[in-house]
């Protein structure tokens, strides 16, 4: 373990940690934990117990609208503030209490496969059994978020749920590359001079836990796999973790070697992960408009069945493995001659792959984005209803009928995002490019670009034609 950065790292231009009032609330992770934890008891309470039409159900309205759409507006405008919020460590840590886990998870699945295996789980259930429809099937995906991370991490030491499985922290940890701010050190001369190391091992009073994902602060390098829970900072007896801005995507455009993570080129499990998040935004948007339908008759006229599951088990496979081999392998085909080694096709779409992200995280903000501000309102006379139906009814009568921002206003946005991630992406493959193939970067380039531009008009396409409302439009 090296006490110096792996690379030389610009000081950080504002550390939200020193704002007077701001850095403390961050600090307070329990109180947001426990204010979260409250929320999702709320959730599971009215998803079991309360009306089962979604539109006017907190589980289903707060979750598929309000939740997924504030998630990406947290990370795209601060960061990973819903993990640093997870109620799910709640129980969790008072199962350690009780039983102190003493495995260490199975070195085969210390990569993202699992964590991606688990992403494209809960996309596929989400279509299959129509959760965004369904409160009470809500609540227990809740239910079972809480008991797997629970049992999970009472069997197996530091923070294996969260590392390599949970499927809203792959989401994060792969569009935290676009986030502003990144947890590093303040002075680098600092960490150097440290022996203990306590932001990874902890403090030597017991009093603060180090780092349980095994990111070592002097050694950082991005957001990959850092959910903001800030324990370094709690324990490092130096006062010398900040919370610091940052250029967007600024670790997408280096090859850095970050503690924990290592280098991005020699991480095929992580290209895989950037490229089902990216290949999913189109998917999941897809599964929100009319030709989805025809194309699923389709399917299942081919196949001779009426199976759901095995119709949606084939889209599934054509969107996310068979379209990406086909792109991804033609674009690499054409570009890995201009590359430095000539390298073979798997090595180059590990390294180009990263470059595509930023335009899922445009996709994605534009699909979610539109469902939270065309539905922003929604969640008032929900939550009237809802504690009324607790017995107590201090907010009033529900004012059924409201809404959020007209289409008119939001598809403007949508464009916007998609246009902003995809030019974020033109700029990180381009960096790739000149790093790659330094004598010819623009024939390593062209394939990609033209990749990145096939599937804007893709998402152009699809975020035009209307979508479902999914739970957003109310009547009395």
């Amino acid at each position: 373990m090296s006490a110096a950065p792996a690379t030389p790292r610009a000081l950080p231009v504002r550390d939200l940690l020193a704002v007077p009032l701001l850095g403390a609330l961050l600090l307070r992770r329990r109180t947001w934990q426990i204010a979260m934890l409250v929320a999702s008891a709320l959730l599971v309470w009215h998803g079991l117990v309360g009306p089962q039409l979604a539109p006017k159900n907190l589980a289903t309205l707060a979750v598929w609208v309000h939740y997924r759409g504030l998630l990406i507006l947290a990370l795209l405008v601060a960061g990973n503030l819903f993990c640093l919020a997870c109620p799910f460590m709640l129980p969790r840590d008072l199962a350690r209490k009780l039983r102190r886990p003493t495995r260490r998870w199975p070195r085969l699945l210390r990569g993202k496969a699992v964590g991606i295996v688990a992403l494209v789980s809960v996309l596929y259930a989400y279509e299959l059994f129509d959760l965004w429809a369904s409160p009470w099937a809500t609540a227990l995906l809740i239910l079972g978020y809480f008991a797997g991370a629970t049992l999970v991490d009472a069997v197996f030491e530091g923070a294996t749920f969260c590392k390599s499985i949970c499927p809203i922290g792959q989401f994060n940890f792969v569009a935290s590359a676009l986030s502003p701010l990144e947890v590093r050190s303040r002075e680098a001369s600092v960490c150097a001079t440290c022996s203990g190391h306590e932001c990874l091992t902890g403090a030597a009073d017991g009093g603060a836990r180090g780092c349980e994902l095994g990111l070592f602060v002097p050694d950082k390098a991005g957001n990959m796999d850092c959910t903001f829970c800030l324990d370094c900072a709690r324990a490092c007896p130096h006062d010398n973790v900040a919370l610091a801005t940052r250029l967007p995507g600024e670790e997408l455009l280096d090859d850095a070697s970050g503690s924990g993570v290592g280098r991005r080129s020699q991480r095929p499990d992580l290209a895989v992960l950037g490229i089902v998040f990216t290949f999913a935004a189109l998917l999941n948007a897809f599964g929100m408009v009319s030709p989805v339908y025809a194309l699923q008759r389709g399917i299942a006229e081919v196949l001779g069945t009426t199976s759901d599951a095995a119709v949606l088990g084939v889209l599934f496979a054509a969107c996310l493995v068979v379209e990406p081999v086909m792109l991804l392998g033609a674009a690499a085909a054409l570009s890995r001659g201009a590359l430095t080694g000539r390298p073979g096709l798997t090595a180059t779409v590990v390294r180009f792959a990263h470059g595509l992200v930023p335009l899922g995280v445009g996709i994605w903000a534009a699909h979610y984005g539109f469902h939270f501000l065309t539905g922003l309102w929604t969640i008032v006379p929900v939550t009237q209803k809802a504690v009324a139906d607790a017995g107590l009814p201090f907010l009033g009568q529900p004012r059924w009928g409201v809404g959020g921002l007209g289409e008119n206003v939001v598809q403007p946005i949508e464009m916007g995002l998609l246009l902003l991630g995809a030019l974020g992406s033109l700029a990180v493959l381009w960096s790739i490019a000149r790093r790659e193939a330094p004598l010819r970067p623009r024939r390593a380039f062209a394939p990609w670009a033209a990749l990145t531009m096939l599937l804007l008009a893709a998402a152009v396409w699809l975020l035009a034609q209307p979508m479902e409302m999914r739970g957003t439009f109310l009547e009395a």
